[in-house]
């Protein structure tokens, strides 16, 4: 039997992708949890900026690890089911899936190895995070 190879995010980068993040919230005058999670959705790294919403830090969580269940960014959900009502009205009674944007699957030479999470500010401003931390990646690979 083989054994099966898998890649996973370090806390290093980790604590990077973080601080991108936080950069970018504080750039856009916003406070934000961001959630890092292995490629097995394990909690690697968090941070709740001050005054970032109490309830932003489940959510934080749970777009982490629905960007790496499916390996796809949390926002591409809506389009894609946004005309399916039997899919929009039970899918969302998914636990731990969101489908609105600010989850990221972190993704180096193919493989996920990790996700990310943000929210805190609006859809839109959290992606922004998101893809800042992002940015942090693909310098480094």
């Amino acid at each position: 039997m083989k054994l099966i190879e898998k890649f996973s995010i370090p806390n290093e980068l980790a604590k990077k992708m973080i601080e991108a993040a936080e950069n970018k919230a504080k750039e856009l005058g916003i406070a934000v949890n961001i959630t890092i999670v292995d490629e097995g959705g394990n909690l690697v790294a968090f941070s709740r900026m001050d005054h970032a919403p109490l309830l932003s830090i489940g959510i934080s969580q749970n777009k982490a690890y629905t960007a790496i269940g499916f390996k796809k960014p949390t926002g591409d959900w809506y389009p894609m089911i946004k005309d399916e009502p039997a899919l929009l009205n039970g899918i969302v009674h998914t636990p731990k899936l969101v489908i609105f944007g600010g989850g990221f699957p972190i993704t180096v030479d193919g493989h996920v190895i990790g996700g990310i999470g943000i929210s805190g500010g609006s859809a839109e401003e959290d992606e922004m995070c998101g893809e800042a931390a992002l940015q942090i990646v693909q310098q480094l690979v």
